[in-house]
């Protein structure tokens, strides 16, 4: 599968959501530092100011373009777009990673109604939101690609992969696992955001554009904890080949790092 990670270099642009830390910020890393640099990485953070890696890493790779993004702000969302229409101009955008998520920790005692939507306005929503945003760029890039000769779905012509979680499997939630993370505000909003691209998957299949979820792994990130078994090198050097390797298989599909399926 490592292979197909090479197929970011035939990629014109990739935009990553949620690139100040973690696994955004390893993204950004992996794509810009490999022998199959996309054209163009846009990285988004909140405060760009404050994102201090991301800019050390904008200065030493030119393909890096650092673009203000509150995943929250309707506005935001729509300035963003404007943006990065200036920037991919009439390639439009080729893969869209809905990569920025939160997780507000909560069981069946301590959650609040507040806390279920904060979680889900971010993992959930605002993926949605985006999109839709995003779409008239997404939709020029998959056209060109068609009128280029690729009638293949992928990153070459036009994706949309959402980063969820196999805490969001609504059948996985049962037997053992039940009792380790009791996550309502988390594992809800992850379900919903399947459910999401389930639905956008059939609405953009017209138009050439892939959209699948992936679960990059359980990792030692400041929300996965220190005792996560994955890095975030090695949780994200094998998304980017599943990535990489997707094809009109693997629309609509719900997908763990190794390339596996996973259940809903």
């Amino acid at each position: 599968m490592s292979g197909s990670i090479a197929n970011f270099k035939n990629c014109g642009s990739v935009l990553v959501t949620g690139a100040s830390r973690g696994l955004g910020l390893e993204i950004v890393h992996c794509l810009a530092s490999g022998a199959f640099s996309p054209g163009k990485i846009i990285a988004t953070a909140r405060d760009a100011a404050k994102a201090e890696k991301l800019q050390e890493l904008a200065k030493q790779h030119p393909n890096i373009h650092i673009v203000t993004l509150d995943v929250l702000s309707q506005e935001s969302i729509e300035k963003c777009a404007e943006d990065v229409a200036q920037l991919v101009q009439e390639e439009g955008l080729n893969c869209l990673i809905n990569n920025a998520g939160i997780n507000v920790v909560a069981d069946f005692h301590s959650v609040t109604a507040e806390k279920m939507i904060e979680n889900f306005h971010t993992n959930s929503v605002a993926p949605l939101m985006i999109t839709k945003a995003f779409l008239p760029l997404l939709k020029r890039a998959a056209s060109r690609g068609a009128a280029a000769g690729s009638k293949t779905m992928g990153i070459q012509r036009a994706a949309v992969i959402n980063m969820s979680s196999l805490l969001g499997s609504v059948e996985l939630n049962w037997g053992e696992g039940a009792n380790n993370f009791k996550w309502y505000p988390y594992r809800t909003s992850k379900s919903a955001l399947n459910m999401i691209s389930r639905c956008m998957a059939v609405d953009l299949q017209p138009d050439g554009i892939l959209c699948m979820v992936i679960h990059p792994g359980w990792v030692r990130t400041d929300m996965g904890g220190k005792e996560a078994p994955l890095s975030t090198e090695e949780s994200i050097s094998a998304v980017l080949s599943v990535i990489g390797g997707l094809t009109e298989k693997d629309h609509g599909s719900f997908l763990n790092f190794t390339g596996e399926q996973l259940p809903w």
